[in-house]
């Protein structure tokens, strides 16, 4: 099963932002706890403050997330990508990202109901009382197994990167976006369509794990 969380944030600029040359995207999720998924998108890149300038200004923000999940999914083993992500830049001033993140592999739990019936007489009679106490016992079990956590399985300390999202801008090459993620073009065909790539579009990075 798979679902997708929405994420929108403005980042205000302490500069004039003309225009972005360049943009990148990462993502970490740092612990899965309870029914929180918690991580941070890193948004980097450089950009121009005037149109006609030759110098680039770089940037980098974090953006921490916590994600409520109802505790009626099994997340043990969920994985995390980026779905989506694009970008626009307002007054000149704020870049209002939008990032959809796509959990993977989660599926709703099954609840068992386990029989508790006792063995009835050689009479075939059933106890009014016991069939009482089993539904109480089969309640009070079900309300137990709902509040476990979902995440014991998990190490809260565990990392997560997936990759990183490239959007072509107007200056960039193949060898130079190669060279700005310290990969090689056969590294960026393993992903990406490198046939014929264009501005706006979204290239996906594999991590360099050095």
């Amino acid at each position: 099963m798979r679902k997708i969380v929405p994420f929108k944030q403005d980042i205000n600029f302490d500069t004039n932002v003309a225009s972005i040359n360049s943009i990148s995207l990462e993502h970490t999720v740092d612990s899965v706890t309870d029914n929180v998924v918690m991580g941070k998108f890193i948004i980097s890149g450089d950009y121009k403050m005037i149109d006609t300038s030759p110098n680039l200004d770089v940037f980098e923000y974090e953006l921490p997330f916590n994600i409520n999940i109802d505790n009626k999914y099994d997340m043990r083993d969920a994985t995390f990508d980026i779905n989506d992500f694009y970008y626009e830049v307002i007054n000149n001033r704020i870049l209002a990202v939008n990032i959809e993140l796509a959990i993977d592999g989660i599926e709703e739990k099954e609840v068992i109901m386990e029989d508790k019936r006792e063995e009835v007489s050689s009479f075939a009679e059933v106890n009014e009382e016991t069939e009482e106490e089993i539904t109480e016992k089969e309640d009070h079990e079900n309300r137990d197994a709902n509040v476990k956590s979902l995440f014991d399985d998990l190490d809260e300390n565990e990392n997560y990167v997936i990759y990183k999202i490239h959007i072509v801008t107007e200056n960039d090459t193949l060898e130079s976006i190669a060279n700005d993620y310290a990969v090689t073009k056969e590294d960026l065909g393993i992903y990406n369509d490198l046939a014929e790539i264009k501005i706006g579009d979204k290239l996906i990075i594999p991590a360099n794990e050095n």
